[in-house]
């Protein structure tokens, strides 16, 4: 990952329903490259992402983040949605619109307000968008009738079209078929090769290690680890966090990290 300080978390911690869910987060993360970001589960990983872009109430998050040097906290909320392209979990849409119509949402925070009527930049970004996840044969169907794999790309589509400087993707290949997981994968990796940087909340360590530059490690609520997979993703660290022991290999020049058996 190239440059850095472009996007830096300040002893971050939240409080929700009485518990604290983070704990005094802090690290700092270049412009572009794709971050995992891991844990077991109720670690914290989406109230992590979440409070990068200030979706948290504000009486529930302490500390600071800063993009780019500025304050997200003043941002407004238009603003922050330029800056920040959020996919959340289950990206659920129950309305039969058209796939297009879907990934032209995305262009929502430039003030666009009809899919069906974008400006030539809006229409551009869309095409770009539809185009880097493959869902352009998509554009007339109706999204409630893809696929669970083919929606989740449409979905992704969607925050791309954004062209915000970070993404923010929250479990975007839970329930999805190996094929479509490295799909979109493959996309996201696609995106931070662009110049943008994404940061992905994933359960499986194998795909966290080989497609992200940096993985981040969240052990109730706190950073426990943070560097490449050989560094986060240590021995020690797979039994103390996960409490798992893993195979590794190396394979056409990537890292394979598999859990092969679990610790008590």
């Amino acid at each position: 990952m190239s440059g850095d300080g472009f996007l830096a978390a300040r002893d971050v911690g939240a409080t929700l329903a009485g518990r604290e869910v983070l704990s005094d987060v802090s690290f700092t993360l270049p412009r572009h490259g794709l971050v995992a970001l891991v844990g077991p589960n109720g670690a914290g990983k989406t109230t992590l992402l979440r409070a990068l872009a200030h979706l948290l109430p504000s009486h529930a998050m302490r500390g600071s983040v800063l993009l780019d040097g500025v304050d997200v906290a003043t941002l407004s909320i238009r603003d922050r949605a330029r800056r920040f392209a959020y996919l959340p979990q289950g990206h659920v849409v129950s309305w039969p619109l058209p796939a297009r119509d879907v990934v032209a949402l995305g262009r929502t925070p430039h003030g666009a307000t009809d899919p069906t009527r974008l400006s030539v930049h809006d229409a551009a970004a869309v095409d770009r968008a539809m185009l880097t996840t493959d869902v352009v044969r998509f554009a007339d169907r109706p999204v409630t009738e893809l696929s669970g794999g083919e929606r989740s790309r449409v979905a992704l589509a969607r925050v791309l079209a954004v062209e915000a400087p970070v993404i923010l993707a929250d479990e975007p290949i839970a329930s999805l078929d190996p094929h479509y997981q490295l799909e979109v994968m493959a996309s996201l990796r696609r995106a931070a090769d662009s110049g943008v940087l994404v940061i992905v909340v994933i359960h499986d360590l194998g795909l966290a290690a080989r497609f992200s530059d940096l993985i981040l490690v969240l052990g109730e609520g706190r950073l426990v680890a943070q560097g490449a997979s050989e560094v986060a993703l240590t021995d020690a660290i797979l039994t103390d966090v996960f409490r798992v022991k893993a195979y590794r290999a190396a394979h056409a020049g990537g890292v394979v990290l598999m859990p092969w058996s679990g610790e008590p």
